[in-house]
């Protein structure tokens, strides 16, 4: 299963604010359909990890990664979820167009090195 993680910083101070919106929000659907209803697709997990002011985002995603983004940003959760972290990232995202989105996506995606699943 791949993972895509992102990592970007929130202005200081805004720490548990920022925590308690990735704490309190809700769930998307997870699984991704084509238009057919046939699953193509599915957020896995997705964790959360935040050290002073900087967040990491890591998800595990079956399918095609693009299509479960796309996906994702669909999701009324996810919308909302971005829309209230805006006002404390210290960068601000242009969510203008999808090709704004990808341009962030692409600065904040982290190099996955190693992934490993133990004991199989």
């Amino acid at each position: 299963m791949p993972y895509f993680a992102l990592m970007w910083s929130v202005k200081p101070g805004t720490e548990q604010a920022v925590k308690e919106l990735f704490q309190n929000y809700g769930r998307p659907d997870p699984v991704v359909r084509d238009a057919g209803g046939n699953i193509t697709g599915q957020l896995a997990s997705t964790l959360v990890f935040m050290k002073g002011n900087v967040v990491v985002r890591v998800m595990e995603v079956e399918g095609d990664l693009a299509a479960v983004a796309r996906h994702l940003q669909t999701q009324e959760a996810i919308q909302h979820l971005e829309a209230n972290l805006d006002p404390y990232l210290e960068e601000p995202r242009d969510h203008s167009s999808p090709e704004a989105m990808a341009r962030f996506f692409a600065q904040s995606a982290m190099e996955l090195l190693v992934a490993r699943k133990l004991g199989e």
